[in-house]
């Protein structure tokens, strides 16, 4: 039986190595989507263009707009003398923030009065306007703080109310990489397990060389390990290339076990080939089976928390997610990656692994025997 199985791998292996397309698919596509999603699947706001209508021209009224061009949230386009310009700027997306300070400010400000600014939000992007809002009223409130201490020569450390101290864990920067490169890895291991391994078996078939090895004295299950095996060694070789660049260049912290990611990402492997294997017996094409594979995969990243929290979504779609084996990868990549989790806290999601892999495998050797039959 192994003599048989490392045949037909042997011949699978030549065939990769004689197709230079397909090896460019998959050592060199993985990388090109790490960068692109890394890149451009960020929570991350920067330098949002924000336009300012300065009605009062005092000192104390620049002091706000240097605190505001102090981060880099915020990129301050020019100023404006009417609101009608203000308006015009934001109806056109030139700008996406106005800072509004009205005339008088200056004088409520030294004399310790109530001093009002006005803020103008675009929320047609409800990503962007939400941190922007966020960081524009955290920069008022340091600058009401400070103007506290220097005015008034208040100390608001001794002032009655609470004094929260928040700490971040595990992710201390709140940076957007940390937490979105552990699930592209995730979902670029599916989308090529999944991909490969229905075209690899789908080729077979178009090329009409699936009849020849059926003659032979090669069993199903057999047939279907020696095809398996070379992709498998290929998702973990693709694993640890773009590992190491989200560790290397967008500069993620491995906190956990390698040995136990490998492991429990093998239990995903064992899932995704399955379903690969599934769309092998549907597909008759390799075309097919690459549009088969989209239908499977888009719905997963939706619906897995890579994009959105599960938590937001509406209960039956919550409910529906835990059909999705990427939804217990993200929370061991995440957790081992980025919290540096041991296997204690992973158990259900490794058991849910486990039982989806031997579940879609079984099923999928078992219409593949079928077809071939």
């Amino acid at each position: 039986m192994l003599r048989r199985i490392s045949a037909v791998i042997y011949k699978e292996v030549l065939h990769i190595l004689r197709d230079p397309r397909t090896l460019a698919v998959m050592f060199l596509i993985p990388v090109v989507q790490l960068f692109l999603l890394g890149y451009a699947a960020t929570t991350d706001v920067k330098h949002v263009p924000m336009v300012v209508l300065d009605g009062d021209r005092t000192p104390q009224s620049q002091e706000l707009v240097d605190a505001y061009r102090a981060v880099d949230a915020f990129r301050i386009i020019g100023y404006v003398e009417r609101q009608e310009d203000l308006a015009r700027l934001l109806d056109a997306g030139t700008a996406q923030v106005a800072l509004l300070i009205p005339k008088g400010y200056g004088a409520d400000v030294l004399a310790g009065r109530p001093a009002t600014i006005g803020l103008v939000i675009d929320g047609s992007d409800p990503t962007v306007a939400n941190n922007a809002y966020a960081v524009a009223l955290s920069i008022a409130q340091n600058h009401s703080t400070r103007i506290l201490r220097q005015v008034l020569h208040l100390d608001p450390r001794r002032m009655p109310g609470l004094d929260p101290r928040p700490r971040v864990w595990y992710n201390p920067e709140l940076r957007s990489a940390n937490y979105m490169i552990p699930g592209l890895i995730g979902t670029i291991l599916q989308f090529l397990t999944m991909l490969l391994t229905a075209q690899a078996i789908v080729r077979e078939r178009e090329q009409g060389t699936m009849e020849q090895l059926i003659v032979t004295p090669i069993r199903p299950a057999e047939l279907v390990i020696g095809k398996v095996v070379p992709y498998v060694a290929i998702a973990f070789i693709d694993f640890g290339i773009i590992l190491m660049l989200g560790a290397l260049w967008f500069r993620v912290p491995i906190r956990g076990h390698l040995g136990l990611l490998l492991a429990l990402s093998g239990l995903f492997l064992l899932s995704s080939l399955g379903f690969g294997l599934l769309i092998s017996t549907v597909a008759s094409t390799q075309r097919e089976a690459m549009l088969l594979t989209y239908f499977l995969l888009l719905p997963s990243v939706f619906l897995a928390g890579f994009l959105f929290p599960i938590q937001a979504m509406p209960q039956a779609l919550q409910w529906i997610s835990y059909l999705i084996p990427l939804r217990y990868m993200l929370v061991i990549l995440r957790g081992i990656i980025v919290k540096g989790v041991g296997v204690e806290p992973l158990w259900d999601e490794a058991l849910a692994l486990t039982l989806f892999g031997i579940a879609v495998m079984g099923l999928a050797a078992r219409r593949f025997q079928k077809r071939l039959e």
